[in-house]
This record gives C-alpha cells, sequence and structure tokens, in this order.
C-alpha cells in the first residue's frame, strides 16, 4: 500500500524535522522558523506571494485551500510590506502548532500530552506510520540527482529548506559537501525562502548567545 504523503510543504517538512524517537524535533532544529519558512515557500511557489526588493509581497490573494497557508496569506495581506526574514521570524510558534494539529487530524502522527518534569506543558509527536520518513527521504535523493527539469518544485524548496534549516538528518556535511552545485540549483528555483531562514536562524542564535 502506498504512503500518501500530507499536500502542503509545512507539513512535508514538520515531518522531516521530527525524531521519531524522542516524540519532538531533532535536537539543535528551529522547527518554528524552518515551518513558517516552508509555508511561505508555498505560497511563494503557487503565485500567491511575490519578491519586490527583497520584500514578500501579495501577489494573488484568491484562496489557497489550505487553512494554515489562508492564515499566513492573511498575516501578510493586513500588514506593510516586510523582508522575508522578518516573516519567517513571526509567528512562528503557532504556526508550527497549527500544522501539527493539521497532521494530528490527518492521521499522520499521534500526538501526546504530558508535562516535562510534571510542570512543563508538553507535547510527544509519533509518526503513525515509519514509512512516511522514507518517502520523504526518496523524494529528496531524488532532487538530488535526478534532472533538474524534472524536479517538482515542491521537492526543490523541500531539500533547500532542509539545508538551509539544517536538518543534519536529511543533509549532512558530506552530503552538502558532495550535492553543493545542485542545492545551489534547487536554491534558486526555490525563491528567496532558503536565505531567508537562514538570517532569521543565525539572527536567534545571536540573541539567545547575548
Amino acid at each position: 500500500m502506498t504512503v500518501q504523503l500530507p499536500d502542503t510543504l509545512p507539513q512535508r517538512i514538520y515531518l522531516l524535522a521530527l525524531d521519531p524517537d524522542r516524540g519532538k524535533p531533532r535536537m539543535g532544529v528551529h522547527l518554528n522558523e524552518l515551518v513558517r519558512a516552508a509555508a511561505l515557500s508555498d505560497l511563494y511557489l503557487a503565485g500567491h506571494l511575490a519578491d519586490e526588493k527583497g520584500r514578500a509581497v501579495v501577489a494573488v490573494r484568491h484562496p489557497c485551500h489550505d487553512p494554515v497557508l489562508e492564515t499566513v496569506l492573511e498575516e501578510l495581506s493586513a500588514a506593510r510590506r516586510h523582508k522575508w526574514q522578518y516573516w519567517v521570524g513571526r509567528r512562528g510558534r503557532q504556526t508550527a502548532a497549527a500544522v501539527r494539529d493539521q497532521l494530528a487530524d490527518g492521521g499522520w502522527v499521534r500526538v501526546e500530552k504530558h508535562k516535562i518534569l510534571g510542570l512543563f506543558p508538553s507535547h510527544r509527536i509519533t509518526p503513525r506510520d515509519p514509512r512516511l520518513h522514507g518517502r520523504l527521504r526518496h523524494r529528496v535523493t531524488a532532487a538530488l540527482r535526478d534532472p533538474l527539469p524534472r524536479i517538482d518544485p515542491a521537492d526543490a524548496a523541500l531539500v533547500s529548506l532542509a539545508e538551509a534549516g539544517k536538518l543534519r538528518n536529511v543533509l549532512d556535511r558530506g552530503a552538502r559537501r558532495t550535492h553543493k552545485r545542485r542545492l545551489a540549483d534547487l536554491n534558486e528555483r526555490t525563491g528567496p525562502l532558503p536565505k531567508a531562514l537562514k538570517k532569521a536562524i543565525a539572527a536567534q542564535d545571536a540573541a539567545a548567545a547575548g
């Protein structure tokens, strides 16, 4: 039986970022920024958003048929124009939680509430089908090896964001070195979000260190 992947880029990147043994995102992963960048990439690739001198602008406002993406698009529609990095770093926790709930409602993950040390609310997130991660990894491998014109733009974005978001379980140092040229080509196809994601993560790391 074929494993059906979720439709949207933020849902797919969320699954890739999970550590199924720990029931949470992998150590060191900036999940909120990663999911926000994926949502913005989805909207950009679909033509809802465009780049204007390094700023995100709403190009097409018609419904995008996904409530999480629709919410992000509403945010941009109601605000003045900002650089992509600003939007990657904004409301990431809410967006990631909404994507997690989508995955749970769609049957891709099981979400169990618990408290860390009996005090701090948290969630344990377990993929219901272990083949999901393998299917996503297969798409990553194909995007790195197949002829560039045959690669789905969403898969190009998935790989570019995994690299920018430091998902080392997807692209370790050796893979990034081996596929350096291809990664540059995929980034070109993805648009401004991989670079914006890197900047947002660097800014958050600098703030935490300071």
